[in-house]
């Protein structure tokens, strides 16, 4: 798995005949990370997509945002049994090109697509809570409907060379989008990628979120307890994002200006960055099954209509009375996934609820 700029690089798959790269170092461990991502994110983003399909419907715009990030990430769980193949035997790829190639554009789509939409649940939170008045009329269900397809569509669009590339011909070496020396074209794009798919939504992130944290400490209507708890989301979302993605991109940074001193782009430079980019691989999957968690999973409310949706098919749900059934009925949760903490109201300066 590569980047989709090697598409236009100039060499081919037959360097590696003559440097063997260490395709066994970190099997194992690989393997086990693909297999426990998929363990926990296919179950928890099919319940945020369920989750979130509520909210969507509630009117929820954050929901928008949320339920086409699960469903992103479902698309892309559903090629983590064949890299967990292609790992476990020794880099060796038993399908066809074709196969090869559709399971990179997935990849690199996912990537990028869940990058650009954090972005977006960022920006809409950081909007909602210090921004609340003014966006009243402005934040709207079909605004994020537009702003997600338009970031498929450019995604989409920027990956096709993916299926025009060398690196995903496997008929060969049964090598599936393996590192290959750079030219000046693909060093060019390393460093917009690091540039627009990395720098620049990490500089969001962390402006953001440091927005919502200084704006939700200033309120006088919230709890300590709830206090900590947005800090300790907005923290969360920092952490994890360079968790993910920092690696992969510093090692395309560090490829790049490699590129620019041709007596260190060689065999032994390729072997020393084959097993920390294949590691880096493995981090950004990560994403894919702690998003649910961190974004979804971690708010009150949500957990409330979970609990509740279990007791009913448990069986366990309380008699209530009819007038208090109609109510709980009728009375739309708006804000449950506006970061716990009734978002909308704090810049009114006013708790949750009031």
């Amino acid at each position: 798995m590569l980047g989709v700029t090697e598409a236009v690089t100039q060499t081919t798959n037959r360097s590696d005949l003559y440097c063997a790269l260490p395709h066994g170092e970190g099997r194992l461990p690989l393997v086990l990370l693909y297999s426990a991502v998929l363990l926990v994110g296919l179950p928890a983003n099919l319940l945020t997509v369920l989750l979130t399909g509520l909210q969507v419907r509630r009117k929820n715009v954050l929901g928008v945002y949320l339920c086409s990030l699960s469903v992103c990430d479902l698309t892309y769980l559903g090629t983590l049994p064949l890299w967990a193949i292609y790992v476990n035997h020794g880099h060796v790829w038993p399908w066809s090109s074709a196969v090869c190639k559709l399971t990179g554009y997935i990849f690199f789509n996912n990537m990028y697509i869940s990058i650009f939409l954090l972005c977006c649940v960022s920006f809409d939170r950081c909007v909602a809570v210090v921004y609340s008045l003014e966006s009243r009329g402005l934040r709207r269900q079909r605004h994020a409907a537009f702003v997600v397809l338009a970031i498929i569509l450019v995604v989409a669009i920027g990956h096709t060379p993916v299926f025009t590339m060398r690196e995903g011909a496997t008929e060969a070496l049964r090598r599936c989008f393996e590192p290959s020396q750079s030219s000046a074209t693909v060093t060019g794009f390393n460093y917009a990628r690091f540039v627009i798919g990395f720098l620049l939504p990490l500089l969001l992130l962390v402006v953001t979120n440091r927005g919502i944290l200084a704006n939700v400490q200033r309120s006088t209507g919230l709890q300590s307890a709830q206090k900590r708890r947005v800090r300790h989301l907005a923290v969360g979302v920092v952490v994890l994002f360079l968790v993910c993605f920092a690696p992969y991109h510093v090692i395309l940074l560090v490829r790049g200006v490699i590129f620019h001193f041709p007596q260190l782009d060689n065999c032994s430079f390729q072997k020393a960055m084959y097993t920390p980019y294949t590691i880096s691989l493995g981090l950004s999957t990560i994403n894919s099954a702690v998003n649910p968690i961190l974004y979804v999973l971690s708010s009150n409310n949500i957990r409330k209509d979970l609990r509740r949706g279990l007791a009913q098919i448990c069986g366990r749900v309380l008699v209530r009375t009819p007038s208090s059934t109609t109510q709980n009925k009728i009375q739309p949760i708006n804000n449950s996934l506006e970061l716990n903490t009734g978002s909308e109201r704090l810049a009114a300066g006013k708790p949750p609820g009031t």
